[in-house]
C-alpha cells in the first residue's frame, strides 16, 4: 500500500517536472469546456495511454522504445494541428465536421460525442508525450518490472503513477478554466485567448521536436521534482544494487543482516548452471557454502575472484562448495555465451549460478556485489561480507565452520595472494576519482557543453578545460540509460582522474567485430603506465563485452587527462572504474 502511494504521489510531482512543461499549453487549451465533456476524457485518454506505453517498456525492450518514439511523432503531429485549429477557426471547423459526423453515428448527442471523441484522442496524445518524462519513482518501478518481470503489481503501480499525474492535470484543467473565465469577463477577448493558445501549443510542439524539453528547459525551470522524488526513495525503499570497495563484515556469531534470511534459501531460479548440475540447499546440506554474487564486468568482484579460487582449490577436498551467484548489471551479462567465455578466461572452476532474474538476489535481500555469505553444513548463513578486502578474516570463518562439519582441525593457515592484472588490489589511499556511469541514468559530472541528448544522436565535444572527475563525449554519440554508442570513427571519450589504474567497461558493435582504439595520458602515449589491455603506444582493441584495463600508473599518482579515441564506430562504453 505504502509503494501504491508513493507511486501516486510521484505521478501527481510530475506536473511540475521540466519535460512536462511543453505539455501544459494542451491541457490549458480544453480548460474553459465541461469537464465531464472535455476534460475527464483527456485524463482517460492520457492516463490509459501512458500506463500502456509504461508497460510496454517493462516488457518490449527496444522495439517498444522506437514504438514510444513513432507515437511521439504522431502526438506532436496531433497536437501541431491542434495549435493550428486555435488559430484558424474556419480550419477548426473543417477538421472536426468528421468528428461531429462520426459522433452522430456514436451517440445521439453530437456535440456530446465529438467532444468527448476529439479531448479522449488529445488526451492519448498527451499519454505518449508524457510517458518519457521518468522520475525516479517511475524509474523504480520500471526497474522493479525488468528485474520481477512484468506482473499485475506492477500494472497497478504504473496506473497509481499514471493516475497521480492525471490529478495534477485535472487540477490544472480548473485552475485555468478560473483564470481564463476571468479574462474573459475583463477582457472580453476569448478570440484573442484562443490564439495565444495557439501560438503557445504550437511553441511546445517545436520545443518537444527539437528535444529542448529535455535540455533547455531542464536548465531554465524552477521547478524539478528528481531530488524530493529520490529523497521519497531513499526514505522508504532499500539501496539499489551497488558495487562497492568499503568492507562491510557480521562475524560468525552474528545474523547476516535484519533483512537476510538466516538459512540458506532457494536457488531454483538460476537462469542457467555453469560447471555444475543446478544445486538445491538440500543437495548442499552437509558442505560448508561460500555463496559469492558477482558480475564479470564488475572490477571489486574481479579483485576478489583470486581469493575464492584460492580457498576452492585449497579447501573443496574437506567440505567447502563455492558457489558463485552471476547477477548481471549490464544486458550484456544476461547472455550465457557471454559468461560462459568470462568463466573459463577467468579461471573459475567452481558452480556458477547465472541468477538474470535477480531471484537468488532477493530470495537473500542482497543489495551489492560483490557479497559473500557463509552457510554451515546444517544449511545456517552463520557470516557475510559486503565488499572487497577482510580476506584473512574471511577465511577464518570458512576454516571454523569447516572444523566444526568435519569435528577436526584443518592444517595450514591464511592463504597468501597477489593477484595480477585486473586483479589485483587497488591502491585505495590514493583513489580520488569515483565509479562513473555513461548511460545518462546514473551519470555525474559529464561535462560536455548542452548535457545530454537523451536517446538520441548528438554531436557532443570536449570543453576546452576539466576539473577533477568531469568527463566528456566528442563526436557524434547516442547517449542511452546505461551505455553510450559511438556513431562515427574518431569518436572519443576524455576523463580528468586520479588514481593508480583506470578502467572502463566496454563492447563491440551489434555486428560482434572488434574495434581497435588508442588511449593517451595528458595528450601522450602512456608509455610505462598502460594498462594490461593496450601496449606503451596505448593501442588496443575492443574484443568483447567486458571490463579493460587501459591505465596502470607505475610511479608518483598524480592528475591527468585520459583519453580514449576510436577508430572505428559502433563501439558501446558503459562505465569507468578505478584502483
Amino acid at each position: 500500500m505504502l509503494l501504491l502511494f508513493i507511486a501516486y504521489f510521484g505521478g501527481v510531482l510530475t506536473i511540475v517536472s521540466p519535460c512536462i512543461l511543453p505539455v501544459l499549453p494542451f491541457v490549458f487549451a480544453r480548460s474553459d469546456q465541461p469537464f465531464r465533456k472535455s476534460g475527464l476524457p483527456l485524463l482517460a485518454g492520457m492516463c490509459i495511454t501512458f500506463a500502456l506505453i509504461a508497460s510496454l517498456a517493462t516488457v518490449g525492450g527496444g522495439w517498444a522504445v522506437r514504438a514510444n518514439q513513432f507515437g511521439r511523432i504522431a502526438a506532436l503531429i496531433l497536437f501541431a494541428v491542434f495549435g493550428l485549429t486555435l488559430l484558424f477557426s474556419s480550419l477548426a471547423e473543417r477538421l472536426t465536421r468528421p468528428l461531429v459526423q462520426l459522433g452522430n453515428r456514436l451517440s445521439q448527442n453530437s456535440d456530446a460525442g465529438a467532444s468527448v471523441l476529439n479531448s479522449f484522442l488529445l488526451g492519448v496524445g498527451t499519454g505518449l508525450l508524457w510517458a518519457p518524462c521518468a522520475g525516479p519513482i517511475l524509474g523504480l518501478i520500471l526497474t522493479g518490472a525488468a528485474l520481477e518481470g512484468a506482473s499485475a503489481h506492477t500494472a497497478v503501480l504504473l496506473l497509481c503513477y499514471a493516475a497521480g499525474a492525471a490529478t495534477s492535470l485535472a487540477i490544472a484543467l480548473f485552475a485555468g478554466a478560473r483564470v481564463f473565465a476571468a479574462m474573459k469577463r475583463s477582457l472580453g477577448a476569448e478570440e484573442w485567448i484562443r490564439r495565444v493558445l495557439g501560438v503557445a501549443v504550437l511553441a511546445a510542439v517545436a520545443v518537444v521536436a527539437l528535444g529542448l524539453d529535455r535540455g533547455v528547459l531542464t536548465r531554465l525551470s524552477l521547478a524539478s521534482t528528481g531530488g524530493l522524488e529520490q529523497r521519497i526513495l531513499d526514505h522508504f525503499h532499500p539501496a539499489t544494487p551497488k558495487r562497492i570497495v568499503v568492507n562491510q563484515t557480521i562475524d560468525i556469531n552474528g545474523s547476516a543482516s535484519d533483512a537476510a534470511p538466516t538459512t540458506l534459501p532457494d536457488l531454483s531460479g538460476a537462469t542457467a548452471w555453469i560447471n555444475t548440475t543446478p544445486l538445491t540447499p538440500e543437495s548442499l546440506r552437509g558442505k560448508v557454502v561460500l555463496v559469492d554474487f558477482w558480475t564479470y564486468s564488475c572490477i571489486n568482484c574481479l579483485r576478489t575472484l583470486p581469493y575464492i579460487k584460492a580457498w576452492n582449490e585449497k579447501y573443496k577436498d574437506s567440505g567447502l562448495v563455492i558457489l558463485g551467484v552471476h547477477t548481471p548489471e549490464f544486458a550484456f551479462e544476461k547472455d550465457e555465451s557471454n559468461v560462459r567465455k568470462a568463466v573459463k578466461d577467468l579461471g573459475v572452476t567452481y558452480p556458477v549460478a547465472m541468477d538474470n532474474d535477480y531471484r537468488i538476489w532477493r530470495n537473500f535481500n542482497n543489495q551489492y556485489w560483490p557479497a559473500d555469505y557463509l552457510i554451515d553444513a546444517q544449511g545456517n548463513i552463520r557470516f557475510h561480507h559486503f565488499g572487497e578486502g577482510a580476506y584473512d578474516e574471511s577465511e577464518k570463518q570458512i576454516r571454523t565452520l569447516l572444523e566444526e562439519a568435519n569435528h577436526k582441525p584443518l592444517p595450514d593457515g591464511a592463504t597468501k595472494i597477489a593477484g595480477s592484472g585486473t586483479e589485483a588490489a587497488p591502491d585505495m589511499d590514493d583513489v580520488q576519482s569515483p565509479e562513473t556511469y555513461i548511460g545518462y541514468a546514473r551519470a555525474q559530472n559529464f561535462a560536455s557543453p548542452g548535457g545530454f541528448n537523451q536517446d538520441d544522436p548528438q554531436l557532443y565535444r570536449t570543453p576546452g578545460e576539466l576539473k577533477l572527475n568531469d568527463w566528456a563525449l566528442a563526436g557524434l554519440w547516442r547517449d542511452e540509460d546505461q551505455v553510450a554508442t559511438s556513431l562515427a570513427p574518431a569518436d572519443s571519450i576524455s576523463y580528468r582522474f586520479h588514481a593508480r589504474d583506470l578502467h572502463l567497461v566496454l563492447g563491440p558493435g551489434s555486428d560482434g567485430k572488434p574495434v581497435r582504439f588508442r588511449v593517451t595520458l595528458d595528450g601522450h602515449a602512456p608509455g610505462a603506465d598502460h594498462g594490461v589491455d593496450i601496449d606503451a603506444e596505448g593501442y588496443g582493441v575492443v574484443t568483447g563485452d567486458r571490463l579493460y584495463q587501459l591505465v596502470r600508473q607505475k610511479n608518483s599518482i598524480l592528475d591527468h587527462t585520459f583519453r580514449i579515441e576510436f577508430l572505428a564506430p559502433e563501439v558501446r562504453a558503459y562505465s569507468f572504474t578505478f584502483g
